[in-house]
Protein backbone atom coordinates (compact mmCIF):
# COMPACT_ATOMS: atom_id res chain seq x y z
CA UNK A 1 0.00 0.00 0.00
CA UNK A 2 1.62 3.36 -0.92
CA UNK A 3 2.28 6.08 1.54
CA UNK A 4 -0.60 8.48 0.21
CA UNK A 5 -2.99 5.39 0.33
CA UNK A 6 -1.99 5.07 3.91
CA UNK A 7 -1.96 8.75 4.94
CA UNK A 8 -5.78 8.91 3.21
CA UNK A 9 -6.80 6.05 5.11
CA UNK A 10 -5.38 7.90 8.23
CA UNK A 11 -6.64 11.18 7.63
CA UNK A 12 -10.12 9.05 7.02
CA UNK A 13 -10.31 7.98 10.55
CA UNK A 14 -9.51 11.03 12.25
CA UNK A 15 -11.88 13.16 10.11
CA UNK A 16 -15.13 10.82 10.32
CA UNK A 17 -14.18 10.62 14.19
CA UNK A 18 -13.90 14.52 14.93
CA UNK A 19 -17.18 14.79 12.77
CA UNK A 20 -19.02 12.65 14.92
CA UNK A 21 -17.69 13.46 18.05
CA UNK A 22 -18.55 17.21 17.26
CA UNK A 23 -21.97 16.09 16.36
CA UNK A 24 -22.47 14.24 19.62
CA UNK A 25 -21.25 17.24 21.31
CA UNK A 26 -23.84 19.36 20.19
CA UNK A 27 -26.61 17.41 20.06
CA UNK A 28 -26.60 15.08 22.99
CA UNK A 29 -26.39 15.84 26.53
CA UNK A 30 -23.87 13.90 28.80
CA UNK A 31 -25.41 10.59 30.26
CA UNK A 32 -28.33 10.49 27.62
CA UNK A 33 -28.30 7.44 25.56
CA UNK A 34 -30.26 6.33 22.87
CA UNK A 35 -30.60 2.76 21.57
CA UNK A 36 -30.38 2.48 18.18
CA UNK A 37 -30.08 -0.25 15.35
CA UNK A 38 -32.98 -2.22 16.66
CA UNK A 39 -31.19 -1.74 20.06
CA UNK A 40 -27.69 -3.44 19.43
CA UNK A 41 -26.00 -0.08 19.58
CA UNK A 42 -26.55 2.71 22.07
CA UNK A 43 -25.74 5.80 21.76
CA UNK A 44 -24.22 8.61 24.04
CA UNK A 45 -22.12 11.29 25.28
CA UNK A 46 -19.44 10.53 27.20
CA UNK A 47 -16.24 12.43 28.19
CA UNK A 48 -13.57 10.24 28.96
CA UNK A 49 -11.08 12.16 31.11
CA UNK A 50 -8.39 9.43 31.16
CA UNK A 51 -7.30 6.75 28.89
CA UNK A 52 -9.47 3.30 28.14
CA UNK A 53 -11.69 2.53 30.90
CA UNK A 54 -10.63 5.85 32.25
CA UNK A 55 -7.19 4.86 33.42
CA UNK A 56 -4.99 7.59 34.74
CA UNK A 57 -8.12 10.00 34.82
CA UNK A 58 -6.89 12.03 37.55
CA UNK A 59 -3.96 12.64 35.97
CA UNK A 60 -4.92 14.47 32.52
CA UNK A 61 -1.64 16.18 31.61
CA UNK A 62 0.10 12.84 32.10
CA UNK A 63 -2.36 11.27 29.69
CA UNK A 64 -2.34 13.88 27.18
CA UNK A 65 1.54 14.05 27.50
CA UNK A 66 1.50 9.79 27.11
CA UNK A 67 -0.39 10.15 23.97
CA UNK A 68 1.07 12.85 22.46
CA UNK A 69 4.46 10.67 22.62
CA UNK A 70 2.97 7.72 21.58
CA UNK A 71 1.21 9.08 18.65
CA UNK A 72 4.25 10.87 17.41
CA UNK A 73 6.64 7.78 17.93
CA UNK A 74 3.73 5.86 15.78
CA UNK A 75 4.03 8.47 13.08
CA UNK A 76 7.76 7.72 12.82
CA UNK A 77 7.73 3.79 12.70
CA UNK A 78 4.51 4.76 10.30
CA UNK A 79 7.16 6.85 8.02
CA UNK A 80 9.09 4.00 8.48
CA UNK A 81 7.25 1.12 7.30
CA UNK A 82 7.23 2.46 3.89
CA UNK A 83 10.81 1.45 3.20
CA UNK A 84 10.08 -1.98 3.60
CA UNK A 85 8.56 -3.65 0.19
CA UNK A 86 5.28 -5.16 0.72
CA UNK A 87 3.34 -5.98 3.84
CA UNK A 88 0.25 -4.08 3.21
CA UNK A 89 -1.35 -5.07 5.80
CA UNK A 90 0.63 -3.85 8.56
CA UNK A 91 0.53 -0.49 6.55
CA UNK A 92 -3.13 -0.74 6.67
CA UNK A 93 -3.51 -1.34 10.20
CA UNK A 94 -0.69 1.20 11.11
CA UNK A 95 -2.58 3.52 9.06
CA UNK A 96 -6.12 2.63 11.01
CA UNK A 97 -4.20 2.82 14.42
CA UNK A 98 -3.09 6.00 13.54
CA UNK A 99 -5.87 7.89 12.48
CA UNK A 100 -7.54 6.80 15.62
CA UNK A 101 -4.38 7.87 17.89
CA UNK A 102 -4.66 11.14 16.31
CA UNK A 103 -8.39 11.77 16.87
CA UNK A 104 -7.64 10.65 20.30
CA UNK A 105 -5.07 12.88 21.24
CA UNK A 106 -6.50 16.04 19.07
CA UNK A 107 -9.34 15.60 21.68
CA UNK A 108 -7.20 15.42 24.88
CA UNK A 109 -5.18 18.51 23.54
CA UNK A 110 -8.01 20.59 22.53
CA UNK A 111 -11.17 19.38 24.47
CA UNK A 112 -8.75 18.07 27.51
CA UNK A 113 -11.48 14.89 27.48
CA UNK A 114 -11.84 12.14 24.58
CA UNK A 115 -15.47 11.99 23.40
CA UNK A 116 -16.82 8.71 23.54
CA UNK A 117 -20.18 7.56 22.28
CA UNK A 118 -21.34 4.07 21.29
CA UNK A 119 -21.78 0.92 23.44
CA UNK A 120 -23.20 -2.70 23.14
CA UNK A 121 -26.50 -3.34 25.38
CA UNK A 122 -24.63 -7.14 26.01
CA UNK A 123 -25.93 -9.20 29.51
CA UNK A 124 -22.04 -9.00 30.79
CA UNK A 125 -22.50 -5.17 32.75
CA UNK A 126 -18.88 -4.26 32.86
CA UNK A 127 -18.62 -4.64 28.91
CA UNK A 128 -22.25 -2.83 28.49
CA UNK A 129 -20.78 -0.05 30.54
CA UNK A 130 -17.77 0.24 28.46
CA UNK A 131 -18.34 3.44 25.66
CA UNK A 132 -16.24 3.78 22.91
CA UNK A 133 -15.76 5.60 19.43
CA UNK A 134 -14.45 4.96 16.27
CA UNK A 135 -10.96 5.70 16.66
CA UNK A 136 -11.04 3.16 18.97
CA UNK A 137 -12.31 0.19 16.80
CA UNK A 138 -10.03 1.28 14.46
CA UNK A 139 -6.65 1.03 17.07
CA UNK A 140 -7.92 -1.80 18.02
CA UNK A 141 -8.34 -3.06 14.23
CA UNK A 142 -5.03 -1.60 13.30
CA UNK A 143 -3.42 -3.30 16.03
CA UNK A 144 -4.65 -6.64 15.14
CA UNK A 145 -3.64 -6.15 11.36
CA UNK A 146 -0.26 -4.72 12.34
CA UNK A 147 0.42 -8.26 14.49
CA UNK A 148 -0.83 -10.09 11.83
CA UNK A 149 0.85 -7.72 8.84
CA UNK A 150 4.06 -9.12 10.42
CA UNK A 151 5.01 -12.28 8.44
CA UNK A 152 6.62 -10.94 4.71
Amino acid sequence: MMIIGCAILAAAVFTLDLLIKNHIEKTRTEGEAEAVCGGMIVVHRYHNKGAFLNLGETKQKLMTIVSLLLTLILTVVFLTTFTFRGRKILKAGLALLLGGAYSNTYDRLVREYVVDYVSFPVKNKKIASVVFNISDFCIMIGALMMVLGQKP
